[in-house]
């Protein structure tokens, strides 16, 4: 089964081509990055305007690079949220024009949902389920025990600033500019991550839940009345509080939880030390660790169509009916 999936909840106009839920025959994304670097941050009317201007031309590469038809396309998917409402607006009306065009169904998919099956493109072994997935991006971050695909539980999520809101705004306060988290961790690099004792809130709470304000919080203070302080040290200093915050609720999960697989997802997941604390704590324990591709960790389509191809029935068309939800959380399945 083939099917095309379009994303638009943000800033990126992505189209996908995936065949069975797991061959990528395409996945092709159009950043806004250099649109919105002036502003620090998205403008979402510009955002939409681009959407608009872009996904005709990004869904014709897809298909084009897959070597696929519109004949042979059996399902057209986009997201319908969480994300800015005008962007999401964009691709979510397109699909369902070009599903109707072509008679085939509609699929739509939520973004964060797609986001925690994404690692499992591309991974290869049996047994991958159950697992544990750490969801972290600029907008969310929460921890999920999944049993199957379309099977899992919120553990816990923020209770205030998502990691990666936490890594742009500390990226602003130094005049790293956007995107502010790879800044931050190629800075970090360089960086003592020991030269400053920064928070790790809820660290230690009972709960699986995140808190990050205080932390961003604390590092402006710290620049207050530490001026000179060198930027490396604390961007290393920043991050290793946020990765310990977020290794070790994530293996705690786990542990309780009694399963052997880890798994994160979304664009924080490409730092390079969670990466590799993760994996240090996977091998310690002898557990199975999955992280997608780069490529799949931020906003794309081909977590979406991927997703779709796994949803009930999928024969059969989703209603054209079906509105855009930007405060859409992650839907529950147990």
């Amino acid at each position: 089964m083939i099917i095309l999936g379009i994303e638009t909840s943000c800033d990126e106009t992505s189209a996908a081509v995936v065949r069975d839920g797991r061959e990528i025959l395409a996945n092709i994304v159009s950043s806004q990055i250099e649109l919105h670097r002036p502003y620090g941050g998205v403008v979402p009317e510009l955002a939409s305007r681009q959407h608009l201007a872009l996904i005709d031309s990004v869904v014709t590469e897809a298909l084009q690079t897959a070597g696929v038809s519109w004949a042979e396309v059996d399902a057209v998917a986009a997201t319908y949220g969480p994300g800015l409402a005008s962007s999401l607006l964009i691709g979510l009306n397109a699909a369902k024009g070009m599903a109707l065009a072509i008679g085939k169904p509609f699929r739509p998919v939520n973004h964060m949902e797609a986001h925690l099956y994404s690692p499992l493109l591309g991974a290869t072994g049996e047994d991958l389920l159950p697992m544990v997935s750490l969801i972290v991006s600029g907008g969310h971050t929460m921890l999920v025990h999944a049993t199957a695909i379309g099977r899992h539980r919120i553990l816990g999520q923020t209770v205030d600033d998502a990691a990666g809101e936490a890594f742009d705004k500390v990226a602003k306060l130094l005049g790293l500019g956007y995107p502010g988290g790879p800044a931050v961790d190629r800075l970090a690099q360089r960086g003592n991550p020991g030269a400053i004792a920064f928070p790790r809130s809820m660290r230690d709470e009972a709960s699986f839940n995140f808190s990050f304000s205080g932390l961003k919080t604390s590092v402006m203070y710290w620049l207050r009345k530490n001026p000179t302080s060198e930027p490396a040290d604390v961007c290393a200093s920043f991050q290793e509080a946020v990765v310990d915050v977020l290794v070790g609720k994530t293996v705690r999960a786990a542990t309780e939880c009694g399963v052997r697989t880890i798994s994160a997802a979304g664009g924080v997941s490409v730092n390079r030390r969670l990466r590799e604390r993760l994996a240090a704590q996977c091998d310690r324990r002898g557990w199975r660790l999955l992280l997608a591709d780069a490529s799949l960790c931020t906003d794309n389509a081909g977590m979406i169509a991927a997703l779709a191809f796994h949803q009930s029935n999928p024969e059969r068309s989703a209603s054209l009916a079906v509105d855009v939800a930007p405060s859409a959380g992650l839907v529950i399945h147990s």
